[in-house]
């Protein structure tokens, strides 16, 4: 009998332990909120920097980071899709680098109708911030200031600039290029812009675009490339015109490294802080989820990159691919 009463015992403690780990088990599953995190593109130093912040923020609010992307910059239905995908799973949260302004605006409204908080980062969509929507954006009419002080330090208030890269369905492309010709009018009315090409994210068309404003402004000073694939075009262009090596070139967004050694025709980069933008985003998703409020938009302040301080700490922070801190809560796409 105290044998068979032992073993009721011990069952019994058994079983309220077993009720007691799946109810820790299930807290724990619900207390990590999911997010994921689109950005436009992967494998680049621009968007894996924002990879890196989200991360980081992950590991300090117990959420789980779900990262995918498409394979290109202008693989639009394929963004669309994963924006579509993240919906229909049920995640709590998202954070959106729009490839398009126009072609995300009907999935951004279906995330909200699900009652998915959105964060969009980089460039905004034409949708007013509220309820559910924020912005952690690049400051680009900063951008294009920063980008027009320096040709104006450079070319000492005269000489000529093209501006390539515009694109109209990148907003940003647009702010930049109209904060530079304002403040170029404003401060440096000696300085000419003497012509202006749409860009894209495709290589030949921007080499194509490069080399058809050098063969028109044989005397060209500087070219302001609003795009990464609108620099590399440029820079290509300019290689192979040896003769042109007093040219100048002012970037935007770079998708890897500056190597000023090897183009000595670059100047600078002006780059967007992903890596702030994207722990910010997280970071406001915590708030949200403890019913706390985050601003409807705020505006990152990109970085000018130089050979005089690419090395320095304050550089180096924002581009480092420091996972450490945030290793524990990535998750591959997949």
């Amino acid at each position: 009998m105290m044998i068979r009463t032992h073993t009721v015992n011990s069952l019994a403690r058994f079983a309220v332990m077993l009720v007691l780990a799946l109810c820790v088990s299930a807290c724990g599953s619900r207390s990590q909120v999911r997010i994921a995190v689109i950005p436009q593109t992967e494998g680049t130093l621009l968007w894996e920097n924002a990879h890196v912040g989200a991360a980081i923020a992950a590991s300090h609010t117990d959420a789980f980071i779900y990262w995918i992307a498409p394979t290109r910059e202008d693989d639009v239905e394929a963004q669309i899709a994963l924006v579509d995908r993240v919906v229909d799973k049920g995640f709590q949260g998202l954070v959106l680098a729009p490839d398009q302004a126009l072609a995300l605006i009907s999935p951004v409204r279906r995330a909200l109708a699900h009652g998915i908080p959105t964060v969009i980062i980089g460039s905004p969509l034409p949708i007013p911030a509220g309820g559910n929507l924020s912005y952690i954006l690049t400051d680009d009419q900063k951008g294009g200031q920063m980008a027009a002080r320096r040709v104006g330090e450079m070319l000492h208030g005269h000489g000529t600039v093209a501006i390539l890269g515009l694109d109209a369905d990148v907003t940003g492309t647009l702010i930049r290029a109209r904060a530079f010709e304002q403040f170029l009018a404003a401060n440096y009315a000696g300085i000419q812009v003497v012509d202006q090409r749409m860009g894209s994210y495709n290589f030949p068309h921007e080499q194509q675009a490069a080399e058809e404003t050098l063969r028109a402004h044989p005397d060209l000073d500087v070219i302001v490339d609003l795009m990464s694939p609108s620099v590399d075009g440029t820079l290509s262009a300019l290689d192979a015109s040896p003769e042109r090596n007093a040219i100048k070139v002012i970037g935007f967004d770079l998708a890897g490294l500056p190597s000023f050694q090897r183009n000595p025709n670059l100047d600078c980069v002006i780059q967007a802080d992903t890596r702030s933008m994207g722990r910010q985003a997280i970071e406001w998703m915590h708030a949200w989820r403890l019913g706390q409020t985050a601003p409807d938009v705020i505006h990152v302040p990109p970085k000018m990159i130089t050979q005089d301080n690419i090395n320095s700490d304050e550089v180096q922070g924002m581009l480092s691919q420091d996972w450490t801190l945030g290793r524990r809560q990535w998750s591959p796409s997949q």
